[in-house]
């Protein structure tokens, strides 16, 4: 654990009545008040300003144990219960615990700014760099004190007065528009809630989803069904509801979230106070300013810096490349839905809010099988032995339940072991509910560290957005969901099974923002291999694995519609890249996201549709010219599945799978952000990726297809 024996004093450290004072252990969940938040930044923003003064003593000797661990010791702690009251923030969102979040947030932000801009510590980075002592150090701290030098050019250090003190403005400001994006987008979710009165109106929904909406109507203390635009309430309506209206006014009342389209037709003149538009142009204007201010062109550019492509123009290249070898298999899918709509529905115009439903019907005529059929051999504690059971074989682990405290009574918690040695700790929060932002996601409580030769092992949060188990039954998993859940578990692997032992390197730190979902999509690899699928199936009812036939449709299904999904993804990231890239004064956002669409889409939303004003991505998640990275890693990461294949046609296949999951652990998982990601994907497969596999596991490749290109 984090040794504070060499820190100066810190005056009323009571860990004993402070949760987010206690670092002895894992957080302590079940004591933290929103009370706590702002007496324990008091002590821990004053703690690590007095471990940056020390550390810019010039007495203080440039090495690692006297110059770079003090500092890193306190601010690890700031970090640790500043993301401990982050996360309670994102999934147990209350208005005491929102209030103590923003009231606190610019005095965080703020010292980070200040930190990053230290002209002092700044210069002795640089001098502890030049010394010939440092190519001494390993190649993690090494990495890590490089990492160290961008990120200060990155945050402004450079900088002299005026341009310091308005670089500092943005970041401040910047980190309150982008909760305030967030927040906007989780009150206009919950802000809406359609009671179906009339039960012919749930004609092709199935019993599940009609029993979940009955329940949480009766938790109102109402009679009916109650729909919401929590995702698994809303989408079993636009996959299955044969209702038109009621499809058309769920996907209106999701697709205007946070706009000011979202208010009445009587109130049309009056502003949503939950509009995202004016947050979006200001946090625009601000990233433009910042790369002004470091001297780059756009904020794309700068956001580039520390991720795997070289320029925008890589990247828009990339994507538009691979928009045109897609754009033939979306145009031929999206003929034949119309096709199919026009002879078999009756229906000659697809309107938006009858694609899902209508693919879901064309699916099953194709393939004879629909989700919701597959959804019932799918319980989620079936899902989990399974998905255990694999990352045991493969990386030669065990993963069993531990003990801890917890923010809702849903959350489990895991530890991971090898021989007996504890790797790493993990929550699981799967099931939706109304204090909860949307979404999947991993985050880190804490990373693998050594220090004072005492080793602190990694622990991460789990994150999704999944239907609660409804009646006595347990919680049932879409194909979709258990792929998510396997997405999701890549990002933990990632962090918890990191062997690199400098915080700012281990598990998902440092890791260029472009590669760090390759884990992730990896994983989803498996939920297509039969023996996992039939290992973690079990029908609720009957307790029979899914059946191979059925297995074998979902196979010859599993690239349904890629074309158009893939045109879908490089739309949402062709529109982050360029609105970064060519922002001016009076950018139009909604004008070049029509752009783009001309350019890319197959389907065009209606003009109402807002999509843009609750894309938590790249407003508030971290993705700013960034969301092609979903793209970008899905070629790393079909290629390094491609090696596991290629092991699979290997004479002694067991051998050679087993030894390919050796490299993908040692190569890539294992070295976190201590080495660049091109070096890490080049030594477990020996070259650079390629785009062919990619392409390949998507179904779209033709005999006459170009030579696949490099990412």
């Amino acid at each position: 654990m984090t040794d504070t024996t060499a820190m100066p004093a810190t005056p009323q450290l009571d860990a004993a009545d402070n949760p987010l004072l206690d670092f002895s252990g894992l957080p302590r969940f079940s004591g933290f008040e929103p009370k706590h938040v702002s007496p324990a930044l008091d002590v821990l923003i004053d703690e690590a300003r007095k471990a940056l003064e020390q550390v810019t003593e010039d007495s203080v000797p440039l090495t690692w144990d006297d110059f770079v661990e003090p500092l890193d010791d306190a601010t690890e702690r700031l970090g640790r219960a500043w993301g401990i009251v982050g996360h309670l923030n994102s999934v147990a969102d209350s208005p005491e615990l929102r209030e103590a979040f923003n009231a606190n947030l610019p005095r965080v932000t703020q010292f980070f700014t200040e930190l990053s801009q230290h002209e002092g510590l700044f210069a002795r980075y640089k001098a502890f760099a030049a010394q010939p002592a440092f190519a001494a150090l390993s190649a993690p701290r090494r990495r890590t004190v490089e990492n160290a030098l961008r990120d200060f050019r990155l945050g402004g250090a450079e900088l002299k007065s005026p341009a310091r003190e308005r670089f500092a403005e943005i970041q401040d400001r910047h980190a309150a528009l982008s909760q305030r994006f967030s927040e906007n987008v989780l009150d206009a979710t919950n802000a809406f809630a359609l009671l179906v009165e009339d039960e012919t109106r749930l004609d092709g929904l199935h019993a599940d989803a009609i029993e979940a909406a009955r329940e949480a109507a009766q938790a109102d203390g109402r009679e009916g069904w109650k729909f919401t635009l929590q995702f698994p309430s809303y989408l079993p309506v636009m996959q299955y509801a044969n209702d038109r209206g009621l499809r058309e006014q769920m996907y209106r009342a999701y697709s205007t979230r946070a706009s000011a389209g979202a208010v009445a037709p009587e109130d049309e003149g009056k502003r949503n106070a939950l509009d995202n538009a004016p947050v979006i142009d200001e946090l625009l204007a601000l990233r433009q300013e910042e790369a002004g201010l470091l001297g780059y062109r756009n904020y794309a550019e700068v956001s580039l810096v520390p991720k795997m492509a070289d320029s925008p123009e890589q990247v828009i290249g990339f994507l538009r490349d691979l928009a045109a070898r897609a754009r033939p298999f979306a145009e031929r899918d999206l003929r034949e839905l119309r096709e199919f709509a026009a002879a078999e529905l009756a229906m000659n115009a697809l309107q938006p809010w009858d694609l899902a439903w209508a693919s879901e019907k064309l699916k099953e005529a194709r393939y004879s099988f629909s989700d919701q059929q597959v959804k019932q051999y799918f319980q989620l504690p079936r899902v989990l032995d399974g998905l255990f059971g694999l990352i045991g074989r493969m990386f030669s682990v065990s993963i069993r339940p531990d003990q801890a405290e917890a923010w809702h009574p849903d959350v489990r918690f895991f530890r991971i072991e090898r021989d007996g040695e504890l790797l790493g700790q993990f929550w699981l929060d799967l099931y939706a509910r109304a204090s909860k932002r949307p979404g999947a996601w991993m985050d880190d409580a804490r990373g693998r560290r050594r220090h004072a030769g005492a080793l602190q092992t990694p622990a991460a949060y789990l994150v999704c957005n999944f239907q609660p188990p409804v009646g006595k039954r347990p919680a049932l998993l879409s194909h979709d969901d258990v792929t998510t859940l396997f997405h999701e578990f890549g990002h933990g692997l990632h962090h918890l099974l990191t062997r690199i032992e400098d915080a700012g390197v281990s598990g998902i730190s440092g890791v260029e923002w472009d590669a760090v979902e390759l884990p992730s999509q990896f994983m989803e690899n498996f939920c297509w291999e039969w023996d996992n699928v039939r290992a973690m199936s079990a029908h609720v009812d009957t307790g029979e694995p899914l059946p191979r036939e059925l297995f074998d449709r979902m196979l010859a299904a599993k690239n349904f519609q890629s074309g158009m999904q893939t045109l879908r993804q490089i739309e949402f990231s062709l529109f982050d890249m360029r609105l970064h890239a060519e922002h001016a004064p009076g950018l139009d956002v909604q004008a070049l996201l029509d752009e783009v669409r001309r350019e890319v889409a197959v389907v065009i939303p209606p003009a109402w549709n807002r999509f843009q004003n609750s894309f938590s991505h790249i407003f508030a998640g971290g993705y700013s010219a960034g969301y092609y990275s979903y793209k970008w890693a899905e070629v790393l990461s079909a290629d390094a599945y491609a090696a596991f294949e290629e092991a699979l046609a290997a004479p002694e296949p067991v051998a050679a799978v087993a030894e390919t999951g050796r490299r993908f652990l040692a190569e890539i998982l294992s070295v976190g952000g201590s080495r660049p990601a091109i070096d890490s994907f080049r030594a477990f497969r020996g070259r650079d990726p390629q785009l062919d596999a990619l392409l390949r596991h998507n179904g779209m490749v033709e005999a006459s297809d170009p030579e696949p290109s490099h990412a």
